[in-house]
């Protein structure tokens, strides 16, 4: 989800691959999930339902969105669909203090901790999301990724929390970071043009001698 509450724009219609984006994090996601074999679509918006017992309206008017969801067709069970949010905070994502901030209601980067990870703290938030990702994928069943710019500290907190799955339906979270994107995607760039512009500045980057990747 973006970290404010400002949209970067919508796709409608079926799942589809889009190159340009404004979040560079967004494109190396998408760029990933490429090389992986996965359709991707991005800016997916959802909002608690009007008649939800709990919708505030001063509180819940203002869409959030599903930055990246990627389908695989030939994939079965939680992988077919990967639904990403991206967090491209440069002092990285630190597990157990963004767990301690939530659980605190503590106000950080200008607001309520939770409202960074809205569908994993709120019920009629993680009710919205989880009807988004079946609306456009046809399934309940898939992995929650967390794209960050690098992990300060243990990912499992974060990927083995109950009540962080429980929102979600019981789904598998993963804590992907740069390096690991990188990792994956270096050893498969080729001459043929990529897919996105962080993936063809990347070839520019190879092409030039640049080490990418675990070889780096």
């Amino acid at each position: 989800m973006q970290d404010d509450e400002h949209p970067k724009g919508s796709c409608s219609g079926t799942l589809i691959t889009m190159a340009t984006k404004e979040d560079i994090l967004e494109q190396l996601v998408e760029e990933y999930l490429l090389h992986q074999g996965y359709f991707v679509r991005h800016n997916l918006k959802f909002l608690p339902r009007r008649d939800h017992p709990d919708f505030v309206s001063a509180q819940d008017s203002n869409h959030s969105d599903i930055d990246v969801i990627g389908y695989h067709p030939l994939r079965s069970g939680a992988d077919r669909v990967l639904v990403v949010s991206c967090k491209s905070w440069q002092s990285g994502f630190d597990p157990a203090a963004e767990i301690r901030h939530i659980e605190q209601q503590k106000v950080v980067r200008g607001r309520e901790a939770w409202r960074s990870f809205r569908e994993l703290v709120i019920p009629k938030w993680s009710e919205a999301f989880l009807s988004t990702v079946e609306s456009a994928t046809g399934q309940r069943e898939f992995t929650y990724v967390l794209a960050v710019t690098k992990v300060n500290g243990d990912r499992q907190l974060w990927e083995t929390k109950a009540s962080f799955r429980e929102a979600i339906g019981g789904n598998p979270i993963k804590v992907l970071d740069l390096r690991q994107m990188l990792d994956t995607i270096a050893p498969a760039l080729s001459t043929t043009l990529a897919g996105t512009e962080v993936g063809r500045m990347l070839q520019l980057f190879k092409a030039a001698g640049f080490r990418l990747g675990a070889d780096n």
